[in-house]
């Protein structure tokens, strides 16, 4: 719960609605109950059911939207390779003019 949250509730309860404090001997006679985990194998296989379960939930694509998305990303690496291939090249060139440019 936020701060504001349990101050407007604070703010909001009148000293008639709030409960006496449990006395100490009530607070030392009770004992936090200690809770088991599940062994290693059991959370395992817990974690496997909750996996299959989740994964029946999933959307799967057909196969003609894979074909069709991975064609679009197999477009664009090829865009991007030639964006970079001819900034390489106009970039070597004019390295290259630079270089002549000064050796005289």
């Amino acid at each position: 719960m936020a701060d504001n949250e349990k101050l407007e509730k604070v703010e909001q309860t009148t000293p008639s609605e709030t409960p006496a404090a449990p006395a100490k001997k009530e607070k030392a006679d009770k004992k936090p109950e200690k809770k088991s985990k599940p062994g290693v194998f059991a959370r395992i296989k817990q974690w496997f059911k909750e996996t299959k379960a989740e994964l029946k939930k999933v959307q799967w694509p057909t196969w003609k939207q894979t074909m069709n998305n991975a064609l679009i990303v197999l477009v664009f690496c090829v865009v991007v390779g030639l964006c970079i291939f001819v900034f390489d090249k106009v970039a070597d060139g004019l390295l290259d003019a630079l270089l002549k440019l000064f050796q005289g």
